[in-house]
């Protein structure tokens, strides 16, 4: 099973949202979501908390393919998040996610016995290009009692 394909199938957003995972893979995920009317904000385009869980859940699928391998000792959580949002979105939005420490520094902390925190940059493109938003989501490892 892929990181977007667990995703889909454990969180009822990323389904609500018809979030189309491109890529997961450990150096970088790469999420779309559709142009729905329903998730569109007062100016037409989507609303800032779509575009917020389109980046979260970009961020989430690059932990995962990274990371998937220490889920039996580990478990994956958001510890804090920030947007900016540049210009306006419209239509369907890409989020790309990149993680900004080595996977391997991470899991060399969680091997000696520490809760290891590491932030993941997101850009949130329009299909013209345009970055319309960036994120930063710090994630932790939380080792298994």
């Amino acid at each position: 099973m892929t990181a977007g394909e667990m995703l889909a199938a454990t969180v009822p957003m990323v389904r609500t949202l018809n979030l189309e995972f491109l890529e997961s893979t450990a150096d970088r995920a790469v999420v779309r979501m559709p142009d729905q009317a329903d998730y569109h904000n007062h100016v037409g385009g989507p609303h800032a908390g779509a575009m917020f869980t389109l980046a979260e859940s970009a961020s989430g699928a690059i932990v995962i393919a990274a990371f998937g391998d220490q889920l039996s000792r580990a478990v994956p959580l958001a510890v804090s998040a920030e947007i900016g949002y540049k210009k306006l979105a419209m239509g369907e939005v890409t989020a790309t996610a990149t993680l900004g420490r080595p996977a391997a520094e991470v899991v060399a902390e969680l091997d000696a016995g520490e809760r290891p925190e590491f932030p993941v940059s997101v850009q949130i493109q329009r299909a013209d290009g345009a970055v319309t938003g960036e994120m930063t989501v710090v994630w932790t490892l939380r080792p298994n009692s």
